[in-house]
């Protein structure tokens, strides 16, 4: 059987997403509840699936299927493609599965040529319109179908304004128009050697074509890999009866949001224009009104306006995102999705949903995506004292963010990939520009408004962006933007605030947000569902404490080595590196000794009552070290200059001996972790002492203290069964205030693999483990990460050999089946055993649902990502009820 691949709006329905994508589904869904929408059909995903499977071009049932649509809707409109005497004129839109606004191609006005431009003069009596219509499809049939860049059609019109002594488009008459057309279809000509098509049929199909290709153009590309949407899904198009905004002051077109989309106020949100097309709003080319100012303009189009949203924001049970087009005082709803937002608009509006009755807890829960959490902790400006902004624009995604200047997408990207931090300024940014935003800390724009491109994408990234800030003359060619009397050139520094639309000189402060009240509330109701314990990645007690007020509860991995890097403990350090008798290291490890003790108090007082889980020293003794050629090259100079007298000269051979016989082949598998512990048990030793020390001064003075003792790099039994008796030989030496000895726990992280694969062994001397999931994924895929990241994983995750980055995201089918078996191996002997996950992954989705599913008792990541692992813990339980 033949499955269709074109259904009218009439026939679709709101659960075919798939089918029929986002806008299909929608427009469906909206005709079948009796909104105004213009009548339309949709050619589905499978259709543009099937078009690159036949080598991009329009396979003969859809081509049949096409005109058969045609007709039905000729017949429903009275209108004809091509017919001069009632004109039918036809918008061809894309329609992804997943939103993805501005990353694909629209071409509106379809239907005109030479001759139906005439009737559609003589029919609305409006000759201006009418040409300013088929100027409209020129362009963009130019820059879609024949890849002309729109900025040569731009120059032509601004030529022909200037000419004409006019600033604004639409000051343009029908004559003015009717020249830029001529000159327009000229340069099509001139250029890609074939005439604008006449034919509306044909002007149908090369839309139709162009749109299912724009489902792979570099920006969509790039859009699909940030948000990790698939490549294989391709794009519905959508045909539609077009409706008008540009016939007059009685006309216009705008974009409303049911509630704010930067803050979550429950209050209509948008922009509009007189007189203007769609594409005139979300491409920034004008710079829009205020939708509230179209209740003073159209005050019974407004109320509409009003009960059509709400309608909607009922319907989907979401904010919504809606077009809408406004044709000589009649309102039509060309589309309605869920709309993009702040992080902190989702969290607001989800938590005022339940509030509201509209949805239920776990629906709020799962609507947030724990990334939006992390957002959320947007920086902030210190306080700016007198200090004046420099120029003002829209507020159009929240957050502070400051660096140098740059004027193209490309240059952004490349100052980024050298460690720059930088702000894009733009007069506009276009879907083109999508990489240039992604690399920066913020977007700043002379046009658009908050409903633009560079305010949807920004919001989207969680990026500080403000637009429409008129008052700047961007001079792209000469590198320089003016205002306000001061002219700023490629690398000078500004800060913006996305939240105010301030734009200041020179660099400012950042300070670090705060959970907003309904972010709280959000996670305390993910606090009520989830199983897994959050604990936080903590080397200090400022991390520490700041891990705390984000909920972690307790620390799941302390690394002592970073304790040691301090500028006043390095050279004691160092010391006990250099030492050459047991005697000497010891007289070191006395120096180290209370300055751990006092670490370790500290972890202890502001994780009171929770655990601490403290990892010995991990890393090799070279890394406490000058570097070996740095120390050779020191020395030459240094001897050259005869700046080196005899002692000095006999220390610096002694330091360069000393390294070299440090150094290793590979070092990450070498002389680190339990192995260091057990040739130099003074070093372990000297650990736990400052552990039992500090253990016991906190209990004297009422502070509850668990203590978690984490061996690293354990590969076979012994090394843990040999390390555990050195450590309960130390502690056994202090006590708590009431005599009894102090309580700990004892275990390995599981990060060779050789330790998971006899976890039932190992887990016969643990009372934990803890899976170091950084250096097992390195161990157990054979790469060296930093090399691996720097040289081929990117190339991989882009050629697909590798689904994912496996050092972001856990690999379940290698890595994971480790943990798995450990996990199960582990408990078989100590059934008691507890198991937590310390590497990177413990902050990241998926990787946290992979935990859940096997059972871990915590998940450990850094202190900032803490609120993102309690919500993805939450969505994991979530996830297990609904199976």
């Amino acid at each position: 059987m033949t499955v269709k691949t074109i259904y009218s709006f009439a026939e679709g329905k709101a659960e075919w997403k798939e089918l029929l994508g986002g806008k299909g589904a929608n427009l469906a869904e909206m005709t079948r509840v009796g909104l105004p929408v213009p009548p339309g059909f949709t050619i589905t995903t499978e259709a543009c699936r099937r078009f690159f499977a036949e080598g991009e071009r329009l396979p003969e049932q859809v081509a049949r299927e096409l005109r058969e649509a045609l007709d039905a809707l000729q017949e429903q409109t009275g209108k004809v493609l091509g017919n001069p005497d009632a004109p039918l004129l036809l918008s061809v839109r894309s329609g992804a599965v997943h939103s993805m606004p501005g990353m694909m191609d629209t071409i509106l006005n379809l239907g005109l040529n030479d001759d139906t431009v005439e009737g559609l003069a003589k029919q609305t009596g409006n000759p201006r319109f009418a040409y300013d219509c088929y100027r409209r499809l020129i362009q963009m049939f130019g820059n879609v179908v024949l890849g002309l860049d729109h900025f040569h059609f731009e120059q032509i019109m601004e030529r022909h304004k200037q000419a004409a002594g006019l600033r604004l488009d639409t000051e343009l008459s029908a004559k003015h128009l009717q020249a830029i057309i001529e000159e327009y279809q000229g340069f099509i000509l001139e250029k890609s050697k074939r005439p604008f098509p006449q034919n509306p049929l044909e002007q149908l199909r090369q839309a139709v074509e162009a749109v299912f290709l724009s489902w792979n153009n570099a920006r969509a590309r790039v859009y699909r890999k940030i948000h990790r949407i698939p490549d294989d899904l391709g794009t519905a198009v959508n045909v539609q009866a077009m409706v008008f905004g540009n016939r007059g002051n009685d006309s216009g077109t705008g974009v409303a949001f049911t509630r704010n989309p930067a803050t979550g106020e429950q209050k209509l949100y948008g922009e509009f224009l007189l007189n203007a097309q769609g594409e005139d709003v979300v491409a920034g080319i004008r710079t829009p009104r205020p939708i509230g100012e179209l209740a003073e303009s159209m005050p019974e189009v407004y109320e509409e306006l009003m009960m059509f949203a709400k309608r909607l924001e009922l319907h989907y049970k979401d904010m919504q995102d809606i077009e809408f087009t406004i044709e000589q005082g009649k309102l039509y709803i060309l589309q309605t999705r869920n709309g993009k937002r702040t992080a902190q608009a989702a969290v607001k509006i989800a938590v005022d949903l339940v509030n509201e009755n509209v949805i239920t807890r776990e629906e709020a829960l799962t609507r947030i995506e724990p990334e939006m959490i992390e957002r959320l902790l947007h920086r902030q400006f210190a306080e700016l004292g007198e200090r004046k902004p420099w120029v003002k624009g829209l507020p159009a995604s929240p957050g502070a963010a400051t660096g140098r200047i740059v004027f193209s997408a490309d240059d952004a990207e490349r100052w980024a990939k050298a460690g720059e931090a930088v702000i894009l300024v733009r007069p506009e940014t276009t879907p083109d520009d999508i990489h240039g935003i992604l690399a920066a800390k913020g977007i700043l724009t002379s046009r658009g408004g908050m409903t633009s491109h560079a305010a949807v994408v920004a919001r989207g990234m969680g990026k500080a962006c403000i637009c429409g800030c008129e008052e700047l003359r961007i001079d792209g060619k000469r590198k320089q933007v003016s205002a306000a009397g001061q002219t700023l050139h490629e690398g000078d520094r500004i800060s913006i605030d996305g939240g105010t639309g301030m734009v200041y000189l020179g660099e400012l402060p950042l300070i670090e947000p705060m959970l907003s009240a309904e972010c709280e509330e959000l996670l305390a109701w993910a606090d009520e569902v989830r199983r897994l314990q959050v604990r936080t990645n903590a080397d200090t007690p400022e991390d520490a404490k700041k891990a705390r007020a984000f909920g972690a509860e307790g620390i799941g991995l302390c690394r002592t080595e970073h304790m040691f890097m301090d500028a006043g403990r390095l050279p004691v350090m160092q010391k006990m590196i250099m030492a050459e008798t047991l005697a000497e290291r010891k007289e070191a490890l006395e120096e180290l000794l209370p300055m751990q003790k006092e670490d370790f108090v500290g972890l202890f007082r502001a994780m009171e009552g929770l655990p601490v889980t403290i990892r010995l020293l991990d890393p090799p003794l070279h890394e406490f070290v000058p570097d070996l050629e740095e120390l050779v090259v020191s020395q030459a100079k240094r001897e050259s200059m005869g700046d080196m007298d005899p002692q000095q000269r006999k220390q610096q051979e002694q330091w360069i001996k000393k390294v070299r016989a440090l150094s290793e082949a590979n070092p990450m598998l070498g002389h680190r972790g339990c192995r260091l512990a057990l040739t130099y048990p003074e070093i372990a030793e000297m650990q736990v002492e400052a552990i039992g020390l500090a253990a016991a001064e906190c209990l004297s003075q009422g502070i509850r203290v668990q203590v978690e003792i984490m061996v690293p790099l354990v590969g076979h039994v012994n090394e843990l069964k040999r390390l555990r008796q050195i450590i309960e030989g130390v502690l056994a030496r202090y006590e708590a205030p009431n005599g009894s000895s102090i309580a700990f726990r004892v275990g390995t992280m599981i990060e060779v693999p050789r330790a998971a694969l006899t976890a039932d062994e190992i887990a016969a001397e643990a009372d934990f483990f803890s899976f170091g999931t950084n250096d097992l994924t390195q161990m157990t895929f054979g790469y060296s990460r930093d090399d691996a990241e720097g040289k081929f994983l990117h190339a991989y995750v882009e050629e697909k050999i590798l689904p994912e980055n496996p050092f972001m995201v856990l690999d379940r089918d290698g890595v994971g089946k480790l943990i798995r078996w450990a996990a199960e191996q582990g408990r078989k002997t100590n059934p008691q055993l507890k198991l937590g996950i310390c590497g990177e992954h413990g902050g990241e989705q998926k990787s946290i649902q992979f935990c859940h599913e096997v059972g871990l008792d915590y998940v450990s990541c850094s202190p900032y990502r803490v609120p993102l692992a309690r919500l993805a813990a939450a969505q994991a339980e979530i996830a297990r009820r609904s199976q």
